[in-house]
């Protein structure tokens, strides 16, 4: 038995329900039965209904508690390549606020309940007993991981769990209700492509600007399981720091709305990709539109 594999068994004797992450810290891809959802997917996926597949397929929603699901031979390639161990926090009726680096940390201290904390490369885990809808990059630096998102392993941490609070429900609810500035709507696809024509006001080479843009759509088009809008809202608020010396205009409307239709390719609800590409966009004050 491998470290990985020991780890989730213990974990899930404990309740959590766990599955194993490959290289990338990322679920090991559907098989074929399941790709693009073909089985119909687990239940509360984008298509509801059963997956009779034995395979550790559909990332989070493949997460389970049975040790003989875990120790089956459908689930032996995954352990022997896993890199991590996953959990599902609504799965266990929690709530992880990953707070992706030092200013998104500093500010929960500042506004949420202290809870149980734990470290991560760049951030902390805040875990709260309660669970609700999953959301990415709520404001800079934040995603809730709860009802259908994952989150790694990392250990036990420290501090006592305490119950869900409503700061913590309000920032999905504020995303809901209160679009950011400059929150690109279009549902029509190709609707806005960068060129040099409408940025006139930019000080960099259209080269620059397209190597850039074509980085960045490779790498929310690699998130093809999970983590697209999360990438997409890094990879706007990457470019839009290119051009804040920039008089402006510089097109980032344009090139917000190719991430965009970058992330809805490989499955993230459009407006949920347009919200998580707005506010990267917006994330730090000065920006060149």
């Amino acid at each position: 038995m491998n470290e990985h594999l020991h780890t989730a068994l213990r974990l899930a004797s404990d309740g959590l329900p766990v599955l194993a992450l490959r290289k990338g810290k990322v679920p090991f891809g559907n098989c074929p039965m399941c790709a693009k959802n073909a089985c119909g997917g687990r239940p509360n996926m984008k298509t509801p209904g059963p997956c009779r597949c034995l395979r550790p397929c559909h990332a989070w929603a493949a997460a389970t508690t049975n040790a003989d699901v875990l120790t089956s031979r459908a689930w032996t390639f995954a352990w022997v390549q896993a890199s991590a161990v996953a959990y599902h926090p609504g799965g266990a009726s929690l709530t992880v606020v990953d707070l992706d680096d030092a200013d998104a940390v500093a500010w929960a201290r500042e506004s949420l309940p202290p809870t149980r904390t734990v470290p991560t490369t760049r951030g902390e885990h805040w875990i709260y007993l309660g669970a609700m809808r999953s959301a990415n990059a709520v404001r800079p630096g934040v995603d809730i991981k709860s009802l259908m998102q994952y989150a790694r392993w990392l250990g036990s941490g420290t501090g006592t769990m305490t119950a869900l609070p409503d700061a913590v429900r309000a920032l999905v609810e504020k995303e809901e209700t209160n679009p950011a500035r400059g929150e690109l709507v279009s549902s029509s696809p190709g609707r806005a492509t960068w060129d040099a024509s409408v940025a006139t006001g930019c000080r960099h080479t259209e080269k620059y600007v397209r190597t850039g843009l074509a980085r960045g759509l490779a790498l929310v088009l690699a998130r093809s399981e999970s983590g697209a809008a999360s990438q997409a809202f890094g990879v706007a608020q990457f470019l839009a720091k290119q051009h804040t010396q920039c008089p402006g205009p510089c097109g980032l409307d344009a090139l917000g709305q190719q991430i965009v239709e970058a992330a809805v390719s490989v499955g993230v609800p459009e407006p949920y990709a347009a919200r998580a590409v707005g506010n990267g966009l917006n994330a730090d004050a000065g920006r060149a539109a």
